[in-house]
């Protein structure tokens, strides 16, 4: 049995160093599922909620709303379709969600979103501060962070496996089949955080919004914890000395910056 387990073990090891990748700001990754299939999950699991909440009389029909939105939205689509142009195959979308409660955003892989009434009411962003909410969200989508953290994930499970094996153990494969099921909500980590407001405030630059926002944002999003933690900081975890280290990065992002540029909307 310790001869299978070394098997077990070093096949996995084999399996984790073939899976390695590289962020678009050259971060190492490991990348277990593809990104074309946590595309093709993601699809599946928007369609599912976005036709419960539609059921349920939770998207917003409000025409003002949904013309804010989907114009910063589409002219961040078109700076990432610059950024990575395979992605412009992609089917992006973003719906608006009623539900005041939830302060909230994201985006899965392959360009589908969706924000919560409750982000834009208790929040309250300007269309800057906005933008680097939703340059955030598609950048975690740019660096394919979906199929990291299934990969991650993937990796516990295998390792569980492993153990479940050489020790014979029900309860170890079990446990590693609920992991699987928790991807979904899991927190993003330190690093995906920090590369996605390094990709997202260049992006929201790029497409015409005040880089500067990326702090006054985050300053918002303190003052509504204060009252509890929205959904969003809880799988957006914020590092420490986040608003400066934005501010810090706001300045490296002027020379992006030109609000009198013409920047076309992508249409969905």
């Amino acid at each position: 049995m310790i001869t299978l387990k070394r098997i077990l073990v070093f096949a996995t090891l084999l399996l984790v160093i073939a899976a390695c990748a590289t962020s678009p700001t050259g971060r190492r990754q490991l990348m277990l599922v593809s990104e074309e299939s946590s595309i093709a999950s993601s699809k599946e699991a928007y369609v599912a909620t976005v036709s419960e909440l539609n059921e349920e009389g939770k998207i917003e029909e409000d025409a003002a709303i949904n013309n804010r939105v989907r114009t910063i939205t589409g002219r961040l689509i078109t700076e990432a379709i610059k950024m990575r142009p395979e992605t412009a195959d992609w089917e992006w979308s973003v719906v608006v969600v009623d539900d005041p409660e939830m302060v909230n955003a994201w985006c899965m892989a392959g360009g589908r979103m969706a924000i919560y009434t409750g982000l834009l009411e208790q929040v309250q962003p300007t269309d800057d501060e906005l933008a680097q909410v939703m340059g955030h969200e598609i950048s975690h989508a740019l660096a394919a962070h979906t199929a990291e953290k299934m990969s991650m994930q993937m990796a516990t499970t295998v390792g569980v496996i492993v153990v479940g094996v050489a020790t014979d153990s029900n309860t170890a494969l079990v446990g590693a089949a609920a992991t699987a099921m928790l991807v979904v909500n899991l927190p993003n980590s330190r690093s995906a955080e920090k590369e996605a407001d390094r990709i997202g405030i260049e992006l929201a630059a790029k497409a015409g919004y005040d880089p500067k926002a990326a702090a006054t944002l985050w300053q918002k999003m303190g003052e509504v914890s204060k009252s509890g933690t929205p959904q969003f900081l809880s799988t957006h975890p914020a590092p420490e000395n986040r608003q400066e280290k934005l501010t810090r990065l706001a300045a490296k992002m002027e020379q992006y910056y030109d609000p009198d540029a013409e920047h076309p909307v992508y249409d969905m």
